[in-house]
């Protein structure tokens, strides 16, 4: 077996002869959201151990045990930039910086300027530098023209997305169009949707209501209820 530390758990359903991905029990510290991709035979010998507690039912086994990290805060950055400066992490390592460019509205108006497109993502509100007088959302990237696009907030609303790289948990797609409710960044709260395969490893998803910031590039997650259904990498 391979046991991590994430909030989530698998589980095998004898009447379906498949294994379950399942969202933690602490739903403030799921993490099912990044473990889509594994396979029915990767699940065969994952192990959750943390799953079914809550963090602070950790934090009590731990203390309980002289763990000298029962009372470490908590990680809020990607791991390997401890400093948070994801801007000079993707400098340092992208070999070529990004060009300069211009941050324009979504009618093409020129706002002001920016210093590489890699300093920004979709549905970014702080650190755009403009004053504007109407607070103003990332809508959309253009590295190839090292352009940003800002729009009001009521811009950024989608309802219909594609994914590719799609796995599915049970190992292959369902048969036609399946309601679940979805996640497009894992502090975003899942919302009803209907997703159709479009292959083995493809869907296209379309939300009940729009969605604020569908950010290509991202993670998402489909899920029925508890479980974890599968999930891609949004176009």
């Amino acid at each position: 077996m391979v046991a991590t530390g994430h909030y989530a758990r698998v589980d095998y359903d004898e009447d379906r002869r498949r294994f379950r991905l399942r969202r933690g029990i602490d739903r403030d510290k799921d993490q099912s959201y990044f473990l889509f991709s594994l396979t029915q035979d990767q699940l065969s010998r994952a192990s959750f151990p943390v799953g079914h507690l809550t963090k602070a039912e950790v934090r009590t086994y731990a203390a309980s045990r002289g763990l000298p990290v029962a009372d470490k805060p908590d990680s809020h950055e990607i791991c390997f930039v401890p400093d948070g400066d994801t801007r000079r992490f993707v400098e340092r390592h992208a070999g070529a910086v990004p060009d300069a460019g211009e941050i324009v509205d979504s009618g093409g108006r020129v706002l002001g300027r920016h210093s590489g497109v890699h300093q920004f993502t979709v549905g970014q509100r702080k650190g755009l530098g403009l004053a504007t007088g109407t607070p103003m959302y990332v809508m959309r990237l253009d590295p190839v023209e090292a352009r940003v696009v800002v729009a009001p907030k009521r811009e950024l609303g989608g309802i219909h997305l594609t994914a590719s790289g799609v796995n599915w948990i049970d190992g292959a797609p369902p048969d036609g169009p399946r309601r679940v409710t979805a996640r497009i960044r894992h502090r975003h709260r899942d919302a009803p949707a209907t997703v159709t395969p479009g292959g083995t490893d493809r869907a296209s998803l379309e939300f009940d209501d729009p969605q604020i910031a569908i950010a290509p590039g991202q993670a998402v997650v489909f899920y029925d209820s508890e479980d974890v259904v599968g999930g891609g990498w949004i176009d």
